[in-house]
């Protein structure tokens, strides 16, 4: 028989775990947890197939060039076109660039002159080939009669970048974001309408021609975005190299006698 002693220490106990929260039953029988099932879960079937996990959806790669050929193309008039390029999202340059760098000079010129990139100058400015180069540039087309700003078309030029926005440090463009900005300088060039086109650099003569090696390609007349294009040295460069001056001189010949034909 069970003593009063045993009683009080049950309810004791029992009122010792209703305080640690332990207020719910959870069977009338005690559960083995040690005891092997008596079945062994059934192997999927094709009528009951094991569940599969989820399929891992990849984010659409985004086309850029394709964008920028359709925005480039939606534009009607030179307005357009840069306004398409400041809202043209997809090229990384624009994070650390200033200011787009769109053009200058007349742009009903003969004459529409392609350079490579905005440097720091051009960046604060917001227009092409205003720092050093840009006035090497102005005293060279100067010697030929020509000038950026010059009311008469016939004297007078148009200048553009391949790239609108300065690489970080001045550095060399890369082939994609020359590939994203291509459709925009064809589109530049297509409502420009200039009679000749000069390819100032090595990467200007990339994106026109499809090659490099300017010091092969200068003084020689090649076709680029269906006109007449005349590889020349960039002006940078004949900063730093003052003896390719003479080379120079004679494109800038050659430029003056092909005007003359014109």
């Amino acid at each position: 028989m069970e003593s009063a002693t045993d009683t009080y220490a049950a309810l004791a106990a029992l009122e010792w775990q209703v305080e640690l929260g332990a207020i719910d039953a959870i069977g009338d029988a005690p559960v083995n947890r040690y005891e092997l099932p008596k079945e062994a879960p059934a192997r999927p079937t094709s009528a009951n197939p094991a569940p599969q996990p989820a399929p891992i959806v990849k984010p659409a790669e985004v086309d850029t060039v394709a964008i920028a050929r359709q925005m480039a193309e939606a534009a009607n008039d030179l307005d357009q076109l840069r306004t398409a390029l400041g809202q043209y999202e997809h090229c990384e340059l624009k994070k650390g660039a200033r200011n787009l760098v769109f053009a200058d000079g007349n742009p009903a010129a003969r004459v529409m002159i392609i350079g490579e990139a905005p440097g720091r100058d051009e960046d604060r400015e917001g227009k092409p080939f205003v720092g050093r180069a840009g006035q090497l540039l102005d005293r060279m087309l100067a010697a030929i009669g020509l000038d950026r700003h010059a009311g008469d078309a016939s004297n007078a030029v148009y200048i553009t970048n391949v790239l609108p926005w300065r690489p970080p440090q001045n550095r060399d463009p890369k082939p994609e974001e020359i590939a994203m900005m291509l459709p925009f300088v064809q589109r530049h060039v297509a409502l420009a309408k200039p009679e000749i086109i000069v390819l100032m650099g090595n990467y200007s003569c990339q994106a026109g021609l499809g090659k490099r090696g300017i010091t092969r390609l200068r003084g020689q007349w090649h076709e680029a975005y269906g006109h007449p294009a005349l590889p020349m040295l960039h002006p940078a460069y004949l900063l730093r190299q003052p003896h390719a001056k003479r080379e120079a001189w004679a494109d800038l010949l050659s430029l003056k006698a092909k005007l003359g034909t014109g």
